[in-house]
Formats: C-alpha cells, sequence, structure tokens
C-alpha cells in the first residue's frame, strides 16, 4: 500500500530512548537508511560502552513514505527520493528540503526543550548518514557533532555559501566499509576528503566490511560520543 508522506515536520513519528535516570543533557537523533525504519538502530544504544548514568537521549525518527525511483518506484520509508545509484547525480532537491525541514524541526525542539545545540549530535547511515551530514554542516547554530556511517555527500557545490561560520569547528566522525556494493567506498572517501579540506576537525576509518555496522565501528563511535559530549 502507498502511504503519503507527512504533510508537516510534527507528523514525523519517532522512537525515543531515554536515560535510565530521566535526567537528560545531551540529545542524539539518529536517521536510518533507506527502506529501514528508526527501530534500525534502536538496539546499538546498549552497544556504545556508555555508562550506566549517561545523560543522553536518542531520537530515531522514521522516514515518511515516498516512491523511490531506483527500486522501480516502489514506495518505502525514505528521506528523500534516489534516481540513480551514482547518488551525486540528478539529486532530488525538493526531497532533501523537506528532509531538513524535518530534522531541523527536531532539533529545534530539543534546543526549545532545553538541550543546548552545543549538546546535540547528527547520527545516520547511508542515506541517513548523508542527510546528517548535509543538515549538520549547514544548521545555524554550532552542534555538539555529526556521525557519517557508510554514506555520500549531498550537494556538495552548494556548502560553501551555505556552510555557517559559527559551524567551521563541529566535529564529525566518518566510517565506511572497504567492500561496501551499495554506497562505494571511494564516495565515502571523496566525502571525507572534501570535508577535511574545509579544515572541519573530522576522524575518519575505514573496515573491512559491506554496508552494514561492525562491533569495533560501535566502539569507535562510543568512543566519539563520550569525548565530544564530554561523558564519563
Amino acid at each position: 500500500m502507498h502511504m503519503p508522506p507527512p504533510q508537516s515536520p510534527s507528523e514525523l513519528d519517532f522512537i525515543i530512548v531515554e536515560p535510565k535516570n530521566c535526567i537528560c543533557d545531551a540529545t542524539i537523533i539518529w536517521l536510518h537508511g533507506l527502506g529501514a525504519d528508526g527501530n534500525d538502530f534502536v538496539d546499538i544504544v546498549s552497544q556504545l560502552g556508555l555508562p550506566a548514568t549517561h545523560k543522553i537521549r536518542f531520537i530515531f525518527p522514521h522516514a515518511p513514505y515516498r516512491d523511490v525511483t531506483i527500486n522501480g518506484g516502489m514506495s518505502m520509508r525514505a528521506w528523500y527520493d534516489l534516481y540513480s545509484l551514482e547518488f551525486d547525480c540528478n539529486e532530488d532537491i525538493a526531497g532533501i528540503m523537506q528532509a531538513k525541514q524535518y530534522i531541523t524541526t527536531l532539533i529545534e525542539q530539543e534546543i526549545a526543550a532545553g538541550i543546548s545545540a552545543k549538546r546535540i549530535i547528527l547520527a545516520g547511515f547511508s542515506q541517513g548518514g548523508a542527510l546528517a551530514l548535509y543538515i549538520g554542516l549547514r544548521f545555524n547554530e554550532a552542534l555538539g557533532g555529526i556521525i557519517v556511517l557508510s554514506a555520500y555527500e549531498l550537494l556538495p557545490l552548494t556548502l560553501h555559501k551555505e556552510r555557517p561560520q559559527v559551524n567551521k569547528a563541529i566535529p564529525i566522525f566518518m566510517a565506511h566499509g572497504m567492500f561496501d556494493p551499495v554506497v562505494p567506498f571511494h564516495l565515502g572517501r571523496e566525502c571525507y576528503e572534501h570535508v577535511l579540506n574545509l579544515d572541519c576537525p573530522v576522524k575518519w576509518q575505514a573496515y573491512p566490511m559491506q554496508h552494514t555496522v561492525v562491533a569495533e565501528e560501535i566502539q569507535h563511535i562510543g568512543s566519539f560520543i563520550k569525548e565530544v559530549l564530554r561523558v564519563v
């Protein structure tokens, strides 16, 4: 059954995992990949090696349903349409802008709830990782960090004019599988090199894996989170 996308950002569904003591001073918004949903990374919270006393709220939004061109027009959860596996050609600008609005609203809601922008991390896998990087580098306040997993860069030619000065030093963790058959390794590496050339404090990791996440990578993600949010 084809389901229309939400009509406004407030209609975006998501899963929230609160810290055990329900006292929150930081937020991680984690974006899933094409065809998955917010449940895809919920279990990773317990694998990050965070102390039991951490105060991080995890938000896992579900992308809206939309017809995806590369999958024969099949309706599935997707942050934006994909026209080609080249990824960097004929991008769905309208879809990307809509997704940006959704996630920006989530960020602003967390800020309104009392979470400092500098204690908000955007994370994502594949399509979600591309979107996390796109939004994080263009957000109008300095965020705590960006986690980009097995992804690529959206609209790279617009970044120079759209990137606020306040976000010049945002910490970034990027990782990719060397044998990724879905998002080729060279796209992830090119994305990293572009971000590195912008003088961002970016960490890069390559793993002998395909289009997935492995235990060593999860440990490195946990270390990055603890470092940028100063979790002890």
